[in-house]
């Protein structure tokens, strides 16, 4: 089992979009390949033309009301149980034999196998003796267990003492995890090029979100195009692993940068599509976009209502706001005012101004109105 967190730090996300705002737009993909699309120009939510939002249509699955009875038995002697008769042989087949099991001959970590099965205590004191002769891997599960309170009194400073000898002994995990304490500065003094060194090699060990955080600050380190550029691969590394943020950034990136592969475009949107299958909202909102205008891509507005519906339930206020254009301008719905006006009230609650919105609230019923602040008043986001 994996000790390691998965820190996403999306406040270094702003530096991204900062950045590729200040690239020029790529020029326009070759027709004949419909999977490699001009990223459009960032356009203000009030000129995307949408819809509203409901619960899905579908009928919730019903147990089962009915079903044939057992008959009466005879009489209670007469019950017999069964003789346990398997699908296999009423279908007349031989049950197959199991395949014979591989011996595992790598080595046992007891002190894990304890900590996977719940028995903190029981790792704690079968790590500690061989944290203190060494162990890198026995001091970061002792730095794991101390940091979250796991069958020990809750020590963060003492963590952090063992989380630094971890990564002084080539832990990737306790490198990462070290170089974001070194940042706090809470259980020691906070020391930015110190963990920026430790965050550097964590990345360059494979650590999956010291990879995506590496990449962060390449970004805000280095302003403007070379700073992107020299956080791609560390990006890329991290979307291969799963990390959604690292997702998201290369998506952005094969659609914005020059001297990008044409290959590399034609993925941007199924690295898109990746991140906001992972429940990223930002990911979710521009997937409804993309596939509303074409980007990446042929378009598809069905598709891209249903994601930015799905945004906005998540809570996106931008999400929210473009859904009410989509409702208004039946764009991958049909047209509803009463959902229209929902979506803008929610966002307009969280902030968002629209005065085109705001004319064509005014401009409904009153009972349409009325209508849509009750949906407003209930609604509560998706988790």
């Amino acid at each position: 089992m994996s000790l390691t967190p998965q820190h996403r730090l999306r406040p270094f996300l702003v530096t991204l979009a900062a950045c590729l705002t200040a690239l020029p737009l790529v020029a326009a993909a070759q027709q004949s390949d419909p999977s490699v699309v001009t990223r459009p120009p960032v356009e203000n939510p009030g000129t995307f033309k949408n819809e509203r939002v409901e619960p899905s249509n579908e009928p919730n699955a019903q147990p089962s009301q009915g079903g044939d009875k057992p008959a009466a038995s005879a009489g209670a002697n007469d019950v017999k149980p069964s003789e346990g008769i398997g699908i296999f042989d009423r279908m007349g087949a031989k049950l197959p034999d199991l395949p014979p099991e591989k011996t595992y001959k790598g080595p046992v970590d007891d002190a894990y196998g304890a900590f996977q099965r719940g028995y903190y205590l029981t790792a704690f004191q079968k790590a500690l003796p061989r944290a203190q002769l060494g162990d890198p891997a026995a001091q970061t599960l002792i730095a794991e267990l101390m940091s979250q309170g796991l069958g020990v009194k809750r020590d963060t400073k003492n963590a952090a003492f063992w989380y630094g000898k971890a990564a002084e002994g080539g832990d990737a995990s306790s490198m990462f995890k070290y170089a974001l304490i070194l940042i706090e500065g809470q259980d020691v003094p906070r020391d930015r090029k110190k963990a920026d060194e430790w965050m550097k090699k964590a990345a360059d060990a494979g650590q999956a979100s010291a990879e995506f955080n590496w990449a962060q600050s390449l970004t805000a380190d280095n302003p403007g195009l070379k700073g992107l550029q020299l956080a791609l691969p560390y990006y890329e590394k991290s979307a291969a692993q799963g990390i959604a943020d690292a997702e998201y950034a290369v998506s952005q990136l094969y659609m914005s940068l020059p001297d990008i592969s044409p290959e590399k475009k034609s993925e941007a949107r199924i690295w898109l599509l990746r991140a906001a299958n992972a429940g990223y909202d930002t990911a979710q909102l521009d997937m409804g976009v993309w596939l509303i205008n074409g980007t990446g891509g042929k378009p598809d507005l069905e598709a891209g209502f249903t994601w930015m519906k799905i945004a906005a339930y998540r809570g996106n206020v931008a999400a929210q706001n473009k859904l009410s254009h989509l409702y208004i301008n039946a764009i991958g719905t049909k047209q509803d005012p009463i959902a229209a006006a929902t979506w803008y009230v929610i966002s307009r609650r969280a902030g968002f101004k629209d005065p085109e919105l705001e004319d064509f609230y005014l401009g409904i019923e009153d009972d349409q109105q009325k209508a849509a602040i009750d949906a407003a008043n209930k609604f509560h986001p998706a988790k």
